[in-house]
């Protein structure tokens, strides 16, 4: 969630006429990573929690690509935008952790 709070500070030195645009998508996008991976914390298998985890690696790729897009627009500071990155790396490393932990364990359960 460390993510959704930086995106959305970012986002608020946006210009107005992106409130609708960039600023709207980068910040849904951010708050789905987290969203993901609760609902399928919740699932009641692992192979639901996987598809919950695809889903958040997915919002997390959206928002790299859309942080991008705001520092070639000059939105944010290449300086702040390299940080934000650094940060989906670091959840996206997380999220292959948990991915992987739950291949294993499914490869160990097969007959």
């Amino acid at each position: 969630m460390k993510l959704a709070g930086v995106v959305y500070a970012a986002t608020k030195a946006f210009p107005q006429e992106e409130m609708f645009g960039l600023t709207s998508q980068l910040r849904r996008a951010a708050v789905s990573v987290p969203s993901n991976i609760a609902e399928g914390h919740g699932r009641l298998t692992d192979n639901g929690f996987a598809v919950f985890l695809g889903q958040a690696r997915g919002s997390l790729f959206e928002v790299e690509t859309q942080i991008e897009m705001a520092s070639t627009l000059g939105y944010i500071k290449a300086v702040e935008a390299k940080k934000m990155i650094a940060e989906c790396d670091e959840v996206v490393k997380m999220l292959n952790g948990l991915l992987k932990t739950l291949k294993e364990k499914e490869t160990k359960l097969a007959p």
